[in-house]
């Protein structure tokens, strides 16, 4: 991952609010919304800086459907409530967060810009410049530019080159990855933040934060799919020479499959995710037609004696279809993408939903790929409870900060070029990454 060079040390990445040198990540989803808080150890040193979780909160979503804001009231009340337990265990104030995005329907398009070198050497004020030209060009009409990522470099005839920097030539070429959302989705958002009395520092799409989390390095390298498993959404990353190189979001998640389940056996929202967990699972067997399960119907779920017996196959013949649907779409979509066929025959599940059995086998026979469930690495002081599959988009926000990519970095120069044109068209990025030119 191509990265400028630091004129400084990971903790002047801190925000303004915090001057214990802490960064802060918050996952706005439609089922749950967490935040971590975490310290940046060991600052000054040239070795990667690693980071220690001091504070941990999370809680029910409310004001979401499929990932957009719908309730500006209740989903301030639960990004609050989130934020201030974590507050309380870090023992801090926070005052900006880098922040997950799945609303707004997020679209992928590789574009490629170049430049003349004219004889001259690489240098970061020309791959900068070039970099800014393209987010500059690439103006979709009523949406934000969420990410612009470097995936290849091109000097005079010599291609796939990483990172040209010092290399002498004519003309120098870039591939670029953008990704944009709808831009009133991505102002309810940052409203409810604002209300908070917190400042956006930044977005990144889910499937990037949740691969940047979960895929080893091999995987980065070369090449695998990440597919996170959320509540009211499945978002899917593309990964391959360290970059993330295509993401989408299909608006179905594990929500969904509880909808079906309460609709189609007439039982409780409650009732019904609790059946899913305890019986559910992506693929039937061969003992789920003899094994009875009690189906709390609707209005009458404090009276046992009224409770439905079915038998578990009922619950299969709900499940199975919903998650076979979901496959399907990222199978066509990663298919329609053009980058589907050129990385590793690999898929790595996580997100909360990824956890129900039978998942694993199922997508593998719908992608036709290895498949394997990836939880996110561990960072030093997370709790247990912060571990699990349901959490890699908000560890994987740190990672991202922490080792504040290229694309961050040309994002906040941008700003500030524009800025002094008085424009103002590109939304201010994080402080932390001010550091890095």
């Amino acid at each position: 991952m191509l990265t400028f060079d630091k004129k400084g040390t990971l903790k002047e990445l801190a925000t303004a609010g915090a001057k214990q040198g802490l960064i802060a990540a918050l996952d706005v989803g439609t089922s749950k919304i967490s935040c971590f808080i975490a310290k940046v150890e060991n600052a000054g040193t040239d070795k990667d800086l690693p980071l220690k979780v001091v504070g941990f909160g999370h809680q029910v979503s409310h004001g979401l459907r499929k990932g957009a804001v719908h309730d500006l009231d209740a989903t301030e009340d639960a990004i609050r409530s989130t934020v201030e337990a974590a507050e309380r265990m870090a023992g801090a104030t926070i005052k900006q967060v880098v922040v997950t995005l799945t609303a707004g329907a997020p679209q992928s398009q590789a574009i490629n810009v170049a430049g003349p070198l004219d004889g001259q050497p690489v240098d970061d004020e020309i791959l900068r410049e070039l970099l800014v030209y393209g987010r500059r060009q690439h103006q979709p009409e009523g949406r934000t530019i969420v990410h612009a990522i470097p995936t290849g470099y091109s000097v005079d005839d010599t291609r796939g080159i990483r990172d040209p920097r010092g290399m002498f030539g004519q003309r120098l070429s870039a591939r670029i990855h953008m990704v944009s959302a709808l831009t009133p989705q991505i102002r309810n958002l940052a409203v409810c933040i604002e209300r908070c009395h917190l400042e956006m520092a930044g977005l990144v799409i889910a499937p990037y934060a949740s691969g940047l989390a979960c895929l080893v390095e091999d995987e980065l390298q070369l090449g695998a799919i990440c597919i996170d498993l959320g509540g009211g959404t499945t978002s899917f990353g593309v990964f391959g020479d360290g970059n993330c190189l295509f993401a989408g979001v299909v608006p179905i998640g594990g929500c969904h499959v509880t909808n079906d389940i309460a609709r189609g056996l007439s039982t409780p929202l409650a009732s019904a995710e609790r059946m899913k967990t305890l019986y559910g699972s992506a693929l039937a067997s061969p003992t789920d037609d003899r094994e009875m399960i009690d189906v709390p119907l609707v209005g009458e779920d404090d009276d046992p004696s009224t409770a439905n017996r079915v038998a578990r196959s009922e619950l299969m013949r709900i499940i199975q279809p919903r998650l076979e649907e979901t496959f399907e779409i990222v199978r066509d979509r990663l298919q329609a993408s053009g980058v589907e066929e050129s990385v590793a025959k690999r898929v790595v599940l996580t997100g909360g939903a990824s956890q129900l059995a039978g998942i694993r086998e199922l997508a593998a026979r719908i992608l036709q790929r290895n498949v394997r469930l990836g939880r996110p690495s561990r960072l030093n002081g997370m709790a247990d409870v912060a571990t699990g599959p349901a959490f890699s988009a908000c560890t994987g926000l740190l990672k991202y900060t922490a080792t504040a990519p290229a694309e961050a970095v040309i994002a906040n120069f941008d700003s500030k070029k524009e800025s002094q044109d008085n424009q103002g068209r590109v939304k201010k990025i994080s402080r932390w990454f001010k550091v890095n030119f």
